[in-house]
C-alpha cells in the first residue's frame, strides 16, 4: 500500500469549518498492520534522503517543518524517526523551550525567525511561534513577562497575533521558504497512559515533569486553543497536520508521507551542467587518468 494521498486525508489548508473533534487520535486509515507501515515508512525515508540531495544542490528553496502538540505526543520520536534518513549537514533543528529574559526583550516571533532554515536546508522546529497563541493563550498571566505596552494588550490580542503569523508565513513562502506544520493530535486517554509509563519504567523517568500533570490539567482549554489555532493560520502556502498520535508509527506514516509529497511537488532537480562545465569535467578527468 503506497502512502501517496495518505497525508492529505490529514491535511487542513483552509481551517474556516475545522473541528478538532472530527479527526480521531487512534485513526490509523487503512492500515492495519504496523509491520507493514514500517516497510512503507523506510521508503519514504529512503525517497526523502534522495529528495533532500537534491533540494541541497539545487540550493533554491528551504524547507521548514513545525511540530506542535501537547506532552507525550511524540514529537520528539516522530522527528528522529521520520528524518532518520536525511544528511544531518543539511539539516538542522530547533526546540524552544521557555523563552529567555533577552528573547523577551524581542517582539514574539524573534527568537525563531533567528533559526529559519537557509536555501537548500531543511529547519525543523519542536515547538515553534506557535506557543505564542498556545501557552500563552491558555496562561494568558504569561503576557506579563513579555513587558507589551499596555495599549497593545487587548481583547484582540490573539485574532492580531493570528494575522501576524498568517502574513509572517506568506512572506516567507514567497521568499523561497515552504512551510509544512504538524499538530501531532494525542487523545486525553493515550497521553495518561504514556505519562503513567514514564513514571513507572526507569529508562523513563527522566522524561516525566510535574509541569507535565498541571498542564493536563488545562487539556480543555489546550483544545480550545488549538483548535482556533488551525482554524486561523492553516493557509495553502503553510497548510496543517492534523496527525493522528496515538498510535506512533502511524504518526510517523503519515508526517514522511507528507514531506514526500511536499518535496516532489517542488520538482527538485540537480543543476544541469554547461558545455563550459562539461569540458572542465573532461580536461580534469583526463589529467586524473594520465597519473
Amino acid at each position: 500500500m503506497k502512502t501517496a494521498k495518505l497525508a492529505r486525508w490529514y491535511r487542513i489548508d483552509n481551517g474556516e469549518h475545522f473541528r478538532l473533534k472530527d479527526v480521531n487520535p487512534g485513526d490509523t486509515g487503512k492500515w492495519k498492520a504496523q509491520d507493514d507501515a514500517e516497510e512503507q515508512l523506510q521508503k519514504d525515508i529512503a525517497r526523502m534522503a534522495d529528495l533532500q540531495a537534491k533540494l541541497y544542490a539545487q540550493d533554491n528553496w528551504a524547507l521548514l517543518l513545525i511540530f506542535q502538540a501537547l506532552d507525550a505526543a511524540g514529537k520528539d520520536g516522530t522527528i528522529k524517526h521520520v528524518m532518520s534518513g536525511v544528511n544531518p549537514q543539511g539539516c538542522n533543528v530547533h526546540s524552544f523551550k521557555i523563552p529567555s529574559d533577552t528573547e523577551l526583550q524581542h517582539d514574539f516571533l524573534w527568537r525563531t525567525i533567528r533559526h529559519l532554515p537557509e536555501r537548500g536546508h531543511i529547519g525543523i522546529f519542536n515547538r515553534s511561534y506557535y506557543e505564542e497563541v498556545l501557552v500563552v493563550r491558555v496562561h494568558s498571566a504569561l503576557l506579563k513577562n513579555e513587558k507589551l505596552p499596555s495599549s497593545r494588550v487587548t481583547k484582540k490580542i490573539w485574532d492580531e497575533r493570528f494575522e501576524d503569523i498568517r502574513h509572517f508565513e506568506r512572506h516567507m513562502e514567497r521568499n523561497g521558504t515552504v512551510i509544512r506544520k504538524f499538530f501531532l493530535h494525542l487523545s486525553k486517554k493515550e497521553q495518561k497512559k504514556r505519562f503513567l509509563a514514564r513514571l513507572e519504567q526507569p529508562g523513563k523517568n527522566w522524561k516525566f515533569s510535574a509541569a507535565d500533570i498541571h498542564e493536563r490539567e488545562c487539556w480543555d482549554d489546550y483544545q480550545i486553543a488549538y483548535e482556533d489555532m488551525i482554524r486561523n493560520t492553516a493557509t495553502k502556502h503553510a497548510p496543517w497536520y492534523v496527525v493522528p498520535a496515538d498510535n506512533k508509527w502511524f504518526t510517523h506514516l503519515v508526517v514522511a508521507a507528507a514531506l514526500v509529497e511536499t518535496m516532489e511537488e517542488l520538482q527538485l532537480s540537480y543543476p544541469k551542467v554547461d558545455a563550459a562545465k562539461r569540458k572542465e569535467i573532461a580536461q580534469a578527468k583526463r589529467e586524473l587518468l594520465k597519473e
